[in-house]
């Protein structure tokens, strides 16, 4: 990738195995934070929906995008709030290297529900005032593809990148 620099940050650190795995915690916590106001501020939009006056006037492409957006926000939060749970049932156990692995996994599986609620929610404003069913379907398709392509694509290929070999004569 174009963007891809070393940052002297990545280089190895004086830390212990106990500090290297309580600063990993720490910053999967941070991402949760930041990931978990968004999807609760969209789930609570998306619980007042159905008492709004208009809400009957929603066809059923419209009340399908609805339950896939509640439900993909509820599937969210429920990932990204579980590793504090976790922890606060495994504390002091000696567990934290299997609390980051399973942190990063209900991560990543909350953020593709998330992706999912995200695109629902959007696609159904698109479609309900739009007539054409063409803008529902292009909201759809490019918000898959943006927020595929962002959180998970563009990482995983630079991941490819850094774990390959470096040949000599190469930075």
């Amino acid at each position: 990738m174009a963007f891809m620099t070393t940052d002297p940050a990545d280089k190895p650190r004086n830390e212990t195995e106990h500090e290297r795995l309580d600063r990993q915690f720490v910053e999967l916590l941070q991402g949760f934070r930041v990931a978990v106001t968004g999807v609760q501020v969209l789930f609570a939009f998306l619980l007042i929906v159905p008492f709004s006056t208009h809400y009957e006037k929603v066809d059923g492409v419209g009340t399908a995008l609805f339950y896939i957006a509640l439900f993909g926000a509820a599937f969210a939060s429920i990932c990204f709030i579980a590793p504090v749970f976790h922890h606060r049932i495994l504390f002091q156990l000696g567990q934290k290297p299997l609390l980051i692995r399973r942190a990063n996994l209900f991560g990543i599986i909350g953020a593709l529900a998330l992706m999912a609620s995200m695109t629902a929610a959007t696609t159904l404003v698109v479609e309900s005032v739009s007539e054409e069913a063409g803008w529902t379907i292009a909201t759809a398709a490019f918000l898959l593809a943006l927020s595929g392509y962002v959180w998970f694509i563009q990482p995983y290929l630079t991941r490819l990148k850094a774990s390959r070999p470096k040949r000599p004569g190469t930075t």
